[in-house]
């Protein structure tokens, strides 16, 4: 590829090239194979390939979260904290912040100063990595294969470290993407702190099908040397969790609350924001001890850059309000059974402090898992139980996670790992559909093949309808949710 055609756009179709096929990933289902030992091997030889070791991402001074549910949340947060003390004169004046998945836009994915990189940045910096590891195709061939690269968000986190590295960023939040022990962030040897969120089921495949077992693979962050933080968790997930950092030789404290956010502004206030604002709050503090010796925390109360870090945070897709003329969305990225009903108490209360709003409609969709029918049932009583009148959502729309009508998919969404056939005939929403006339016969239910027709089909029911606006909820999966934000703030990132 000519290096005058290197655009944005070749990068994520170069990039595209590296998502794992449908195919391949239910072969390796059937055959019972799940990531081991070798993907954090793999990832320290395409590490070397690019002319970097383990020990060089010891500069970027790494908080690494891993978790269920908060894992963003609580990276944002930690993040926002750091940048009140650069604005300060106090704190790194670089900051690096690592997620997934992206809402809109795949830069979204490695943020510097809490801004996504520029599509010449991101071009830039993706084809060097793509040349060297083509350059030094050799290297480190007993730990990958020669000529090889790494897939998707392997690529994704290798292409991070080189970002950081290359730009001299001073601090670096990084949430693990699946799991911990054999994830690709773990390739971080000597983190500033580790962070451990709320531990539920999820992955199941992956990482297993009880929250012990899923607790084992989320410890694997804690390294000797660094502190480790969670917050309370269920018996079985804290015995895995103090159990392993014995082993390992780590110093784990569990957090309850911090009591330093009494009248602090977070939101949405509830527990579980606030248990992960407390975890963020202890990560900080650690990161920042290590930047800065003389940094004393102070028991008592939490100076100003904390509390304003915490205020002012910004986490797009999460609790989201926007009112239109007809309706007024609430897009929340939910996508586990618990995070589910989270969202749902949380749409509930939003309509409740509006008891005269005009009908309820969902918007959801939950691509390739065929364990996500089982979500529906929190979804649709915690939204009965909430109203006065035992009324749930009057109209019910399953869409594919398909951006637009008539022209599919926006590139950075475009996602090899779906069974494209599923889609198409809409066989997970067929389900989802079965599942909510079982549940709520009077709901009108609806399959939708695009987001972009969702969105239209809610706004042409409110149209239709008159009265006063339409309280419409979006959840089910970040995929959805970026395609939502997208569509209804016609943004190309967030």
């Amino acid at each position: 590829m000519a290096m005058a055609s290197r655009t944005y756009n070749d990068a994520i179709d170069a990039l595209n090239t590296l998502q794992t096929p449908y195919a391949v990933i239910e072969a390796r289902r059937k055959a019972g194979i799940r990531p081991d030992a070798a993907s954090v091997r793999e990832m320290r030889g395409y590490l070397a390939r690019i002319g970097y070791s383990p020990k060089d991402l010891d500069r970027l001074n790494i908080v690494h979260v891993a978790g269920t549910k908060g894992k963003g949340s609580t990276c944002a947060f930690v993040d926002s904290i750091l940048s009140r003390y650069q604005r300060s004169g106090k704190g790194p004046k670089k900051i690096g912040l690592f997620t997934s998945p992206h809402l809109i836009a795949v830069r979204e994915r490695i943020r510097i100063n809490s801004t996504p990189l520029s599509e010449e940045l991101f071009a830039k910096y993706f084809f060097e990595v793509w040349d060297r590891l083509e350059a030094n195709s050799s290297v480190a061939s007993d730990m990958v294969a020669p000529g090889s690269k790494p897939i998707y968000a392997r690529y994704l986190t290798l292409m991070s470290f080189h970002v950081f590295l290359s730009e001299d960023v001073e601090a670096c939040v990084y949430e693990t993407g699946i799991g911990g022990e054999y994830d690709a962030t773990n390739v971080v040897e000597r983190p500033v702190a580790t962070g451990i969120t709320t531990l539920g089921i999820d992955h199941v495949f992956v990482l297993g099908d009880t929250v012990d077992k899923i607790a084992w693979h989320k410890a694997g962050i804690m390294k000797r040397g660094s502190p480790a933080f969670t917050i309370e968790q269920v018996p079985e997930a804290d015995k895995v969790l103090r159990d392993r950092a014995v082993e390992k030789g780590v110093d784990l404290t569990v957090l309850g609350v911090d009591p330093r956010l009494e009248g602090v502004n977070i939101r949405p206030d509830a527990l579980f924001q606030k248990k992960n604002a407390s975890l963020a709050i202890a990560l900080a503090e650690a990161a920042l001890k290590r930047l800065n010796p003389s940094f004393e925390r102070n028991p008592e109360r939490l100076p100003q850059e904390f509390i304003e870090g915490l205020e002012q945070v910004v986490w797009r897709g999460r609790c989201e309000v926007k009112s239109e003329d007809r309706v007024i969305w609430h897009v929340d990225g939910a996508h586990t059974v618990d995070s589910l009903k989270m969202a749902a108490r949380w749409f509930a209360g939003e309509c409740a402090a509006r008891p005269d709003g005009g009908p309820k409609v969902l918007i959801f969709n939950q691509q390739g898992r065929s364990e996500a029918v089982g979500f529906l049932e929190g979804l649709c009583n915690t939204i009965k139980k909430a109203d006065p009148t035992g009324k749930g959502f009057e109209h019910v729309i399953f869409c594919t996670n398909v951006t637009y009508a008539a022209t599919g998919y926006k590139r950075d969404f475009v996602n090899h790992q779906y069974n494209p056939e599923d889609i198409q005939k809409m066989t997970q929403q067929k389900l989802f559909a079965e599942k909510w006339s079982s549940l709520d016969p009077s709901a009108n239910v609806m399959l939708i093949p695009s987001i972009e027709e969702a969105i239209n089909k809610a706004r042409e029911l409110a149209e239709s309808a008159g009265g006063p606006q339409w309280q419409a909820l979006i959840t089910g999966s970040l995929h959805l949710v970026g395609g939502a934000l997208g569509i209804l703030e016609r943004a190309d990132a967030l």
